[in-house]
């Protein structure tokens, strides 16, 4: 089979992470019989750089004219980065908003698992990790407060900054819906986090929660408001199972969750949309400190490619394959720097570079 892939290479370490992440690509479609076509499309910083906008028309159309889009970490120091003297419509981070509004990427999944070769890596003691955890945070990408309107004037001499939070029936359903069906395929219980005891577009967002739920008898759901979701993760991540929430709930939450695994360098993420097409990136940023250094961990970016495979293309078997391959080189003792043990004892340290040709090797 032959898919067309769009590539966002994006910046600081993101064109380091995604050349591994096609490598194993090469390596799957070697193995299993398929030939990968890339797309090189520019957004972000480099965009700017070359075209004075994080996104164009025509980046755009190549992205969607794509069987599925890869991409890297986008942006730069928000301190030092010229990009950020812009305005807030120019900067890196507006191209990727636009990408997700303009394919309607309203779902956006971020897993985030415990490797038992990473135990170490995590900051909670043993008793609170007990058996690991796997969960799935399914966060509403396209409405709410990143979406809303937003102004900042001068109102009897001050300036005065708002930021609409709106979320119609409509978003609300669709992403319940796509939350239930992914837990039905994996332990069969739903989060739903809100602030419902505070925001009526919470408590719109729980009542058509609980309307969908009615059609999936076999999966279990609660209710959780998200400040009491953010000190669960920490104290019994094992909990959860899938986290439904919405968008700048679920960007946090991400995050939280991301580190309780030991680092964010591991964790992959998928945005889709109402078809098989996706959007597949690192949950972490583009951490211009060590761009170049050749030490960023292309693992994420690797698993996004996985899926990728599993959610676009409907390759379980090599997206299986990845996973595995993963696991193996974690088990053989190789880690990249972010994920070391603290005594370094028993593994080797390599960089971005040789923890991708290692992974593609046990394929």
């Amino acid at each position: 089979m032959t898919y067309n892939i769009g590539v966002i290479k994006g910046d600081g370490i993101g064109p380091e992470i995604v050349t591994e992440a096609v490598k194993v690509l090469d390596a799957i479609g070697a193995k299993f019989g398929h030939q990968f076509n890339y797309t090189q499309i520019l957004m972000g910083g480099c965009s700017i750089d070359a075209t004075g906008e994080p996104l164009t028309d025509e980046a755009i159309a190549a992205a969607k004219a794509s069987d599925a889009v890869l991409m890297g970490s986008i942006g730069g120091n928000t301190s030092t980065s010229p990009w950020y003297k812009l305005p807030a419509d120019k900067r890196p981070e507006a191209g990727l908003l636009k990408l997700r509004k303009s394919l309607n990427l309203f779902a956006n999944l971020r897993p985030a698992y415990l490797y038992e070769e990473l135990k170490e890596a995590c900051p909670l003691r043993d008793d609170i990790i007990g058996e690991g955890f796997d969960m799935m945070i399914m966060r509403e990408l396209t409405g709410g407060l990143y979406f809303g309107e937003r102004s900042t004037k001068e109102e009897n001499g001050q300036l005065v900054a708002r930021d609409s939070l709106t979320y119609s029936e409509t978003e609300i359903r669709r992403i319940a819906k796509r939350g239930f069906d992914i837990a039905m395929k994996r332990r069969k219980k739903v989060t739903s986090v809100d602030k419902a005891n505070v925001l009526d577009s919470s408590r719109l967002w729980r009542k058509i929660v609980e309307e969908v739920a009615a059609d999936y008898p076999e999966v279990t759901y609660e209710h959780m408001l998200v400040d009491n979701c953010a000190m669960q993760l920490v104290k019994d991540p094992g909990q959860f199972d899938v986290i439904l929430t919405e968008n700048m709930f679920g960007d946090i939450l991400s995050d939280e969750a991301s580190m309780v695994t030991g680092s964010i360098g591991m964790l992959s993420s998928a945005s889709l949309n109402d078809t098989k097409f996706g959007l597949y990136e690192p949950s972490g940023g583009s951490a211009p400190d060590i761009a170049g250094k050749g030490i960023a961990n292309p693992i994420a970016t690797i698993l996004s490619a996985a899926m990728m495979l599993r959610y676009s293309f409907d390759l379980d078997a090599e997206a299986d394959a990845i996973e595995a391959a993963v696991k193996q080189v974690l088990k053989d003792g190789y880690r990249t720097i972010d994920i070391m043990p603290r005594d370094g004892s028993n593994v080797k340290q390599v960089g971005t570079v040789d923890m991708g040709t290692l992974i593609a090797e046990r394929l």
